[in-house]
């Protein structure tokens, strides 16, 4: 028996069972667990060397350029929409000056009216000529940012900048803060197609130059950023955010290094509002506050797309004859009351009461201060549905805000008569303001974020809260579809873009070191209206994807998509499983 084992080998002890003909050990005891340890720390190292390797590529090759072309993004919208802002400034001062002037002399007026009429031809012919400037640009750029049809950035940022403008100098009801992230997407646009990037690229720096112009337009840095994610792309993509976020810091710099050049403050001014602390019986108001106003922005949003619709079958003058409306309207209004002339950014400010709770100093034809408030927001409420039904090339963002904080207003003094501070009026205001604009576009983190950034101060958290989950749950129960994306899919249907597109399926493999080279497929921005059916990993196994699946290079995937280009398509696909983007 021990001869046997002897010439069998030892099956325990020194442990050399061989294989006979390697010559190799199979296993062996301690040199088997040290021969174990090193192929898994070589298998190990070399992961880990593969994965530094691969994202220094992708650096190179995509991270930097995404941050050379995010700054430029930056810089370019920082100057373009600061001095679009300057200039809607000082033309909301020369329009209300003009009509106090007519005022005094109202044997001008008719002269107003017939440069209102001139100027409504102007603003029509030019919507005709260029359809991208329809309203207040910011659905367009929405649907560009998710490539749902490109734009040509110097025709329409030039068409925005001087329509808009001019609406402002005419005295309509017209904010800057819409065409602001127009000409700021466009200046996205213009850098991506100056230095030649890839369609794919052009996208997210729009969307970035588009956040860049919001935060611009509101000193908002934070509501720039979030708005981008929540209204462009409607979900989270780190390479949108950091485009968003570094074309955004880059603005800011350029608009608070101008500004103080021209005399002009930095921040936002709200200097006359003092935001207390709410007590338990404020919160409780701010409840029904914000379901009254969310029903206001629900009645808001039904009375503007049927005037919409009803605007679609006015055809005298090939359909400019429409454009007589808001601007005629905006003459009469403007004459009544200056507080009906630009964005609304004098109304909130004279909503201010300075922590008393006392509104003065609005009164519209000698009337009382409750009275004057519902008639301005009464007058607004209807020059925006005028301006936005109809297509007027201007703002309405900083519009609806006017009309919820005037909604606010008025709540507010009611609502001190049984039992809400009056300290507390101030901050009531600014969360109506906000409800009004989360009930009709449906972004609550947009609103929310805007609140805290406006008023500079965290500490009625709970009650901005709830009134923003009110707004939203109010437009949910309604049925209401975000406002700007309800608008968009109009203008898509309206210019018969819809009417070429057909279902396409396209196969393509990731190569190394590109864009979806160890990407999970929720972090990529495809194309519009498509999506990754199958991926066919490279040792021929299938696997059906969800958001968390992850590409590696060899995988092929399957993508179905609905476009009227399919070379286009093919092209931006190219561009992100490419091993060099761009």
């Amino acid at each position: 028996m021990a001869g046997a084992a002897h010439s069998g080998g030892r099956l325990w002890g020194r442990g050399d069972v061989h294989d006979k003909k390697r010559n190799a050990p199979l296993c062996g005891g301690k040199n088997e667990l040290t021969n174990l340890c090193l192929k898994g720390y070589n298998s190990s190292v070399m992961k880990a060397n593969g994965f530094i390797t691969r994202t220094v590529r992708r650096l190179r090759s995509y991270g930097f350029n995404l941050i050379l072309l995010s700054v430029l993004t930056g810089l370019f919208a920082g100057i373009v929409v600061t001095f679009y802002n300057i200039c809607t400034s000082y033309g909301e001062g020369v329009a209300a000056k003009a009509y106090a002037l007519l005022l005094a002399n109202p044997a001008f007026i008719p002269l107003l009216f017939v440069v209102l009429f001139a100027g409504a031809i102007l603003i029509g012919t030019l919507t005709k000529f260029v359809p991208m400037v329809k309203g207040s640009g910011i659905p367009q750029t929405e649907g560009a940012a998710r490539g749902l049809f490109r734009i040509k950035w110097y025709a329409v940022m030039c068409s925005m900048f001087a329509g808009s403008l001019a609406c402002v100098f005419l005295g309509l009801s017209a904010g800057s803060e819409g065409p602001s992230v127009q000409i700021g997407g466009c200046a996205g646009d213009a850098v991506s197609v100056a230095l030649r990037r890839s369609y794919m690229m052009r996208r997210l720096q729009i969307s970035a130059g588009a956040s860049a112009g919001f935060a611009v337009a509101f000193n908002a840095p934070v509501t720039g950023m979030i708005f981008s994610v929540e209204e462009a792309f409607k979900s989270l993509s780190p390479s949108a955010f950091i485009c968003s976020a570094i074309s955004v810091i880059c603005a800011l710099f350029v608009r608070n290094s101008l500004r103080p050049l021209f005399g002009l403050s930095v921040g936002y001014s709200f200097e006359e509002f003092v935001f207390a602390e709410a007590g338990l019986a404020d919160i409780g108001f701010v409840a029904l506050g914000a379901l009254i106003i969310a029903l206001f922005a629900v009645a808001f949003y039904y009375a503007m797309f049927a005037a919409k619709k009803a605007f679609g079958k006015v055809t005298f003058w090939k359909g400019r004859g429409k454009y007589l409306f808001p601007f005629l309207i905006a003459g009469v209004f403007g004459l009544v009351t200056s507080y009906c002339i630009g964005g609304g950014h004098g109304f909130i400010d004279a909503l201010a009461t300075d922590g008393t709770g006392n509104i003065s100093g609005i009164s519209v034809m000698g009337l009382s201060v409750g009275a004057s408030i519902a008639i301005i927001v009464l007058f607004r409420f209807i020059s925006m549905i005028s301006v936005m039904s109809v297509g007027v090339p201007c703002g309405v963002f900083v519009p609806m805000l006017a009309v919820g904080a005037g909604g606010g207003a008025l709540l507010s003094l009611g609502f001190q008569n049984i039992g809400m501070s009056a300290q507390f009026s101030d901050y009531f205001v600014i969360i109506c303001m906000a409800i009004f604009f989360t009930a009709f576009v449906r972004a609550p983190l947009t609103g929310i974020c805007m609140i805290f950034e406006l008023t500079g101060q965290f500490r009625n958290f709970l009650p901005a809260m709830i009134g923003i989950t009110v707004a939203y749950i109010v437009s949910e129960l309604c049925h209401l579809q975000p406002g700007y994306e309800k608008m968009l899919e109009q203008f898509i249907k309206a210019e018969g873009r819809d009417k070429h597109a057909r279902k396409v399926s396209l196969t393509v493999t990731v190569q190394p070191s590109s864009q979806a080279d160890g990407s999970g497929l929720r972090k990529i921005i495809w194309p519009a209206n498509g999506l990754v059916t199958q991926v066919i990993h490279a040792d021929g196994s299938t696997e059906v994807p969800d958001g968390s699946s992850v590409l590696n290079a060899g995988d092929s995937i399957v993508f179905v998509c609905e476009t009227d280009d399919e070379k286009q398509l093919k092209e931006y696909l190219d561009a992100i499983v490419a091993a060099n983007p761009d």
